[in-house]
């Protein structure tokens, strides 16, 4: 019986990342389309680059989750770690550009950095990373 519920709960699981999927695929081709609006509108001068990083960070966020939603089932149905990690630093870098206005702000998002940087190196170091 227990079996059963696990197995009907994993599929619920997946079928909803499956789903979270789809959506991520709309907002990064989304994304894609207003980085390219950005782009043109930088080459006639009507925009800024602030603007055009913050929304090419955004765009790598989309990847990365959607890559870590296909090593999910690659990964016979386990997230690895050092994905985590990874979406974590581009975030917090993605903060820094994005709200700069503290240096004490930066500092502690800059130590988050480092940790989560460390953690990484810990990570596959002793852990390893499933290719």
């Amino acid at each position: 019986m227990w079996i059963r519920i696990s197995k009907l709960l994993l599929t619920i699981k997946n079928i909803a990342l499956v789903g979270v999927g789809i959506a991520l695929c709309i907002a990064l081709i989304n994304t894609l389309i207003s980085l390219g609006f950005i782009t043109w509108a930088n080459i006639q001068g009507y925009s800024t680059y602030y603007l055009l990083i913050e929304e090419l960070i955004t765009f790598f966020l989309y990847f990365e989750f959607i890559a870590l939603i296909v090593k999910y089932f690659k990964n016979n149905f386990h997230f690895p770690l050092n994905f985590f990690l990874y979406i974590g630093i581009t975030a917090i870098v993605r903060l820094l550009i994005i709200d700069h206005e503290s240096s004490y702000d930066n500092l502690i998002w800059s130590v988050a950095i480092f940790v989560l940087v460390c953690s990484l190196v810990l990570v596959e170091k002793f852990i390893g990373h499933n290719e």
